[in-house]
């Protein structure tokens, strides 16, 4: 389970801060207390020296140098121990700390994938009456235009249940389990067709110079994956504009870039741009482009459970670019 793993990784840097901090004064302090004894060493040695004191009552030197070594030796085995205790205490503390917060995240999204499944039974039934009625010749053309609009907002929320429900899943689910060696052309050459309508709508033309590359993932989730950036590519780019699709592969890993001639994001919108619901201010009137917000979050969960990244350029009028990296052995 995904959130296994996040709160394992949140727990154990958690720990490892404790940890730092714990060692730093314990190290801070031993060396003080080092330097403290040992300048008690030296001067007991240099008053000996100035007092001339017989050679019977004279600590030997080499007794000074073996309690200085001792003691070094002590204060290295004392902080040993304060590192092993600090992080069995350090883990249990970061889990006790990190558990009210994975139980609120838990109970966050079994809310939203309940909240969502509920959602899914009156938006159906909605729209089948809407539909129905639609064809009922006798309507008026306000009417009509009326049950049109209604369909497009029950169609949205729809579109937003079914998304809510795949990113709660997207968070649970380890997908390695379901992972096949398939051909990156194929996918992306699928993943475009299903764009192809809206393509043509707007009449923008999708360039495609992927080179084939055999890739080991889940083959819905990166069908998935690449019919968001394509279909973001399409929406924020004006009307006859070109999408280029292009593909890098290296001994390790394979990087298929979408870069669109839209409208930009600017630097500030950027490290937001995966978070639920974020829409960068150029985009946010859903009259322009539609959408609530929740597709790149999508993607950003499909990449990571492909151990993979994303990276964003781009420049308010100029149009983005979005490059993702997927290591080809896994």
């Amino acid at each position: 389970m995904k959130g296994s793993i996040m709160f394992t990784s949140a727990r154990l840097k958690l720990t490892a801060w404790y940890l730092l901090i714990i060692m730093l004064v314990s190290v801070s302090f031993s060396l003080a207390m080092y330097k403290v004894l040992t300048s008690e060493l030296d001067r007991v040695e240099r008053l000996q020296f100035r007092q001339r004191l017989p050679h019977t009552l004279r600590i030997d030197p080499e007794l000074l140098d073996e309690t200085k070594n001792r003691l070094k030796m002590i204060l290295f085995l004392i902080n040993g121990g304060i590192f092993g205790a600090s992080s069995l205490a350090g883990y249990f503390l970061a889990g006790r700390t990190l558990k009210p917060i994975k139980d609120m995240i838990d109970e966050q999204n079994r809310f939203i994938t309940d909240a969502s499944h509920e959602l899914q039974t009156p938006i159906t039934s909605l729209k089948t009456e809407i539909e129905v009625n639609l064809r009922d010749k006798k309507l008026s053309k306000d009417t009509k235009k009326i049950l049109i609009s209604n369909l497009e907002e029950v169609n949205n929320l729809q579109f937003l249940s079914d998304n809510l429900i795949k990113l709660t899943q997207y968070q649970k689910t380890d997908g390695r389990r379901s992972f096949e060696k398939i051909s990156l052309l194929e996918i992306i050459n699928e993943a475009q067709k299903k764009v192809t309508n809206l393509a043509g709508y707007k009449n923008i033309t999708i360039k495609n110079d992927v080179k084939n590359c055999p890739v080991k993932g889940d083959r819905q989730s990166l069908i998935e994956l690449f019919v968001i950036f394509l279909d973001n590519a399409i929406k924020y780019s004006p009307t006859g504009k070109t999408v280029a699709v292009s593909s890098r592969r290296t001994d390790s890993s394979v990087e298929i870039e979408f870069k669109d001639q839209g409208m930009g994001i600017g630097e500030e919108d950027i490290p937001n741009l995966f978070n639920r619901f974020f829409r960068a201010d150029k985009s946010r009137h859903k009259s322009e482009t539609g959408g609530y917000g929740l597709g790149l979050s999508i993607a950003k969960q499909i990449v990571d459970r492909h151990s993979g990244s994303i990276k964003v350029e781009s420049e308010v009028g100029r149009g983005s670019t979005f490059s993702i990296r997927l290591p080809i052995k896994h």
